[in-house]
């Protein structure tokens, strides 16, 4: 029946569509005239046809009214100050059918419209309530089960719903990750805590389907369908048509997807229980035995606006809103319900008012219920860190067989060998940590056979194979989507970002995704990355701004994050036992920055020296989070703050100095850029003459602004300082590189003026 063509009462012209919606359902429930059968059995199609049994369709029907209901309360409740979420469902109604054919299980990567989904999915486990769990998330209450009061997400521990924010497609690569990790887990010998045939899902609107970001994932599904490699992933666009007040094209997202070699094509009904029933389960079934990514072409609409403060009628036609809805899937749900013989009128109007009463009823509970009201409850889950834990985890050598067999015998262990410069040192320890953790997984662009453009991982093919070390495609938002899908899986990724000006293409996987999960899930989900990237300036020969990237304070910018940049070997290996135990112990999101001019630099003061050599720390040697290095302890007639490339420049500066000014130096290692320890900044700076930050990043934002803000918090605002950074430029070809980042002679003039 098409409920289109079914008269609707006129409604005056209004700003609240949401009541119109309302009151359209119970009018056309009480003037409802067509001719009802008898009931079907519970285990009987609802209609004749129909792959949506009796007992299937009460249900579906009861988590539709249950995401209606809450959309109507949180309209209503928004302008008391008792919900602060607006964002509703209602036309989306039908993505209860994707849940309910689902298990909970399969984890879920939602769409900011899937009432409907979780108010289903909630069956699957005995003794959860959908209403009292979304009322409460509403509220912004703490005692919220997804995120603890931090934002209205749907999301579930036990249902394996990870949460989102109102995200736009930002979701998909980490979906897409997560389905490949099902497979991956499974070729390294890796348990799983979902069943090994599980699938994903990762549901979005029309309008985010034309996302770079969506796109992305879209192709590198297609790529990895292409090599046949598995990638259960069931991709759901729910297609209203409509994008906030921007027109999806007629007939687009069919057009786009529906010819798609490597993304297989479903198209479902969502508007109709009865006849989309059978239509989304084939593209689930297919999904699930054919392990392929699969796209679901789910059929909805837009009711009530994009949110509450969404007025329609200001810029949409007074007839279009009324045919859009008249075409509202609860009233094809109604008119399946009364055609069935399942409901009478009254029944049914009983049933709907006694779930408006239930929403409103947990509303109001949920508004006296305890909020976040302190700062330490609100960035709790932020950056959890358990020092203790990390460091017996960091020092843990428990794994000797291991090492032996991968370094190829006791004698050529590298602690063993001698001296060697960064990148040897770097490569050893990758080895070391893959032999630890063999949950581990090492990836990104030509790391595999190649071992990498700096032959950093060079070996860790050969070592560890293909299951553990491989190649991607040449994206870096999917390097990042899938690590975060690895992590979700339960094991430990370890991509390699090949240069940091690449990162910025794709910063929005770590910001937006990776950091924030454990802030919007309470802790309850956890996704560490050990993230390697090539980084900062001063490379020769192979120069230019995307192999010279000094921005530094993208990384400083994101919340939870931890960024650690080594400048010698010894601390880059301890530094990787203690970032890959921040992300066992406490889930954390680290960035390691290699300074790639210091990959093979070998001496420090003169040609052949091999000061800038150092010996392997063996096993149980780690470096706190926080922890600095300190050349010439004792001096304070100048202090130099630096990290990176600024270390060793700043050891030669420090010479000229002493013999300039008969001053004594000390040069501070800082080697942790987020966070910065500003008590350690303080500790070291309290009792100098002078002090100078030597920044290798940029003067509007590098780290010298976080180094200054400590000094200045800490008291010591009073002691003569002196800057030394990089120009507010892109870093240019050759030499002249060496003009807009900072240098020994700037360092020495520096320290001319303070004199």
């Amino acid at each position: 029946m098409n409920t289109a063509k079914t008269p609707i009462p006129a409604r005056q012209k209004g700003f609240n569509r949401a009541e119109i919606v309302d009151a359209n359902f119970t009018d056309f429930v009480a003037h409802w005239h067509g001719e009802a059968r008898a009931a079907p059995r519970e285990d009987a199609p609802v209609l004749p046809g129909s792959a949506c049994t009796a007992r299937d369709f009460r249900e579906l029907l009861e988590s539709q009214l249950i995401s209606r209901h809450l959309d109507l309360m949180a309209r209503v409740l928004r302008v008391q100050n008792k919900v602060f979420y607006t964002i509703g469902s209602s036309g989306h109604e039908g993505n209860a059918m994707v849940a309910r054919l689902t298990r909970y299980t399969d984890p879920a990567f939602l769409h900011y419209r899937s009432g409907a989904f979780m108010a289903e999915r909630f069956r699957k486990l005995p003794g959860m309530d959908p209403v009292v769990d979304s009322a409460l998330s509403f509220a912004a209450s703490k005692e919220d089960p997804a995120s603890g009061g931090r934002h209205k997400v749907w999301g579930s521990k036990p249902l394996w719903v990870l949460p989102q924010t109102s995200t736009i497609a930002s979701h998909l690569p980490k979906a897409l990750g997560t389905a490949i990790a099902i497979e991956q887990a499974q070729r390294i010998g890796h348990e799983l805590p979902i069943p090994n045939d599980s699938i994903v899902i990762c549901s979005f609107g029309d309008a985010s389907s034309n996302h770079a970001t969506a796109q992305t994932a879209f192709n590198a599904a297609g790529w990895t369908a292409y090599q046949r490699l598995p990638a259960p992933v069931l991709f759901v666009c729910e297609d209203n048509g409509i994008g906030i007040s921007v027109k999806t094209p007629s007939g687009w997202i069919a057009n786009n997807f529906s010819g798609r070699r490597d993304l297989d094509y479903f198209f479902a009904d969502g508007l109709d229980l009865a006849a989309g029933y059978a239509q989304v389960q084939r593209a689930i079934d297919h999904c699930r035995s054919t392990r392929r990514p699969t796209f679901l072409h789910l059929k909805t609409a837009r009711l009530t606006g994009h949110a509450g403060t969404d007025f329609e009628i200001e810029w949409r036609s007074f007839e279009e809103l009324m045919a859009l809805e008249a075409g509202d899937p609860l009233l094809r749900s109604a008119t399946i319900a009364l055609e069935s013989g399942l409901y009478a009128q009254q029944a049914l109007l009983d049933e709907y008012e006694a779930i408006r009463k239930r929403c409103f009823a947990a509303a109001d509970a949920a508004d006296h219920r305890p909020k976040l009201t302190t700062l330490e409850e609100v960035v709790a889950p932020l950056a959890p860190y358990t020092p203790n834990a990390v460091k017996a985890e960091a020092e843990r050598a428990d794994y000797a067989a291991a090492r032996s067999e991968v370094f190829g015998g006791q004698d050529r262990l590298p602690e063993k060998l001698p001296p060697r410069h960064l990148a040897l040192v770097i490569n050893s320890a990758l080895h070391d940590l893959m032999a630890k953790y063999p949950e581990s997984l090492l990836f990104g662009e030509d790391v595999a056979q190649k071992g990498g453009v700096y032959t950093v991982s060079k070996g860790l093919y050969k070592a560890f194979k293909g299951a553990r070390v491989f190649n991607t495609l040449l994206d870096e938002t999917t390097i990042l989507g899938l690590a975060q899908g690895y992590a979700n899986m339960g094991m430990l990724p370890i991509p390699e970002i090949q240069y940091l000006a690449y990162l910025h293409n794709a910063l929005d996987q770590i910001r937006g995704e990776a950091c924030s999960l454990q802030f919007f899930s309470n802790n309850q989900y956890r996704n560490p990355l050990l993230v390697r990237i090539a980084s900062l300036g001063y490379q020769r020969g192979f120069g230019g701004h995307f192999h010279n990237d000094n921005s530094i304070a993208a990384l400083r910018d994101i919340p939870g994050l931890v960024v650690g940049c080594p400048s010698r070997g010894d601390d880059a290996a301890s530094m990787l036992r203690t970032l890959a135990a921040l992300c066992k112990v406490d889930g954390r999101v680290c960035a390691f920055l290699e300074p790639i001019a210091l990959y093979m630099t070998k001496d420090l003061y003169a040609h052949g020296d091999g000061a800038w050599q150092f010996a392997y720390p063996a096993p149980g040697a780690a470096m706190p989070l926080g922890e600095g290095r300190v050349y010439n302890a004792k001096a304070n007639d100048l202090v130099v703050f630096t990290f990176g490339n600024g270390v060793p420049m700043a050891l030669r500066a420090a010479r000229a100095i002493e013999q300039q000014h008969k001053w004594k130096v000390r040069v501070v290692d800082l080697r942790w850029l987020v966070p910065l320890n500003d008590r350690f900044i303080v500790q070291q700076a309290r009792g100098a003459k002078r002090v100078i930050v030597l920044d290798e990043g940029r003067k509007s934002a590098g780290v010298g602004e976080g180094i200054i803000t400590a000094l200045v918090e800490g008291g010591l605002g009073a002691t003569p300082l002196a800057r030394v950074v990089g120009v507010d430029t892109y870093t240019p070809l050759a030499g002249a590189a060496l003009l807009v980042l900072p240098g020994e002679a700037d360092i020495v003039a520096a320290a001319d003026r303070l004199a």
